[in-house]
């Protein structure tokens, strides 16, 4: 080991005692009895694979909604004003600073039957029920996204700060309208943000288990609800270490994907 890789020394110790042998052991447990057969379960199953598409289907959508909220947001607060954009950052950040245990139960006090999204609404006489908010697809999805916004909005602003401000007005100088400009510089040159504030929230969404397990309530099963619920309930370790697994593996060739398809950045 060289002189320079010493100071990484505890960094590296770290890991390996805290993440690389955690997961060694739990490889271990998976393949209890030196068979395959909890992975056979594990993917053999409908019952099992229908919570893997529930996962990944869920973190797709958070994605997708991550998204559409997210670029408008990151690129205004790339463009505007200093005191704009530092108001921005107050409230992208603020939640990033309040837990997400606390942030879950404001959304159940807010999404309840009895809820204040419900009491306005019947308020307002927009509905005469309560409609159903809590516990069902919906709730998990509201939830998430709050929660992994700011993950695609920060990539974004990035991406949207690195463009040279001469570029879109030159164009703007040219004659070209402000859609055209966005669609013919601002989106093409944001690719690279937009792809790591997508990876990013799809694979955290991939492991979520407090949101989905309180918003839920148990009707809206993920694959990290289902593994605590194999650990807690019925004790059964070995699946449950083959359900992560499984997991990690999809998480890391995801990355892997996702790196071989990344645009490598530009230099101006």
């Amino acid at each position: 080991m060289t002189t320079r890789a010493w100071p990484a020394l505890p960094a590296l110790i770290l890991l390996l005692v805290f993440f690389l042998f955690p997961v060694v052991r739990m490889l271990g447990f998976s393949l209890e009895g030196g068979t395959f057969d909890w992975y056979a379960k594990a993917l053999g199953e409908g019952l099992y694979l229908r919570v893997f598409w529930n996962t990944f289907e869920i973190a797709l959508l958070v994605t997708v909604f991550c998204l559409l909220l997210g670029y408008p947001l990151g690129f205004l607060m790339a463009t505007t004003t200093p005191g704009w954009a530092t108001l921005g950052f107050i409230f992208v950040l603020l939640p990033l600073w309040t837990s997400v245990l606390v942030r879950t139960y404001a959304w159940m006090v807010l999404l309840g039957r009895n809820g204040v999204f419900n009491r306005l609404l019947m308020e307002a006489g927009l509905t005469t029920d309560p409609i159903p908010l809590l516990h069902n697809f919906t709730g998990v999805l509201i939830g998430m996204v709050h929660v992994l916004l700011p993950y695609m909005v920060l990539p974004i602003y990035g991406a949207v700060r690195r463009i040279d401000p001469a570029i879109p007005a030159a164009a703007a100088g040219l004659g070209a309208s402000g859609g055209r400009i966005f669609w013919r510089i601002y989106l093409p040159l944001t690719l690279n943000g937009i792809f790591a504030g997508s990876v990013l929230v799809f694979v955290l969404s991939l492991g979520f288990f407090i949101t989905p397990a309180l918003l839920g309530g148990g009707r809206v099963m993920m694959i990290a609800v289902l593994i605590e619920q194999q650990v807690r309930e019925a004790l059964n370790w070995p699946f449950a270490a083959a359900l992560s697994a499984v997991l990690l593996v999809a998480t890391f060739a995801i990355y892997a994907l996702a790196q071989r398809f990344s645009q490598p950045e530009t230099t101006r």
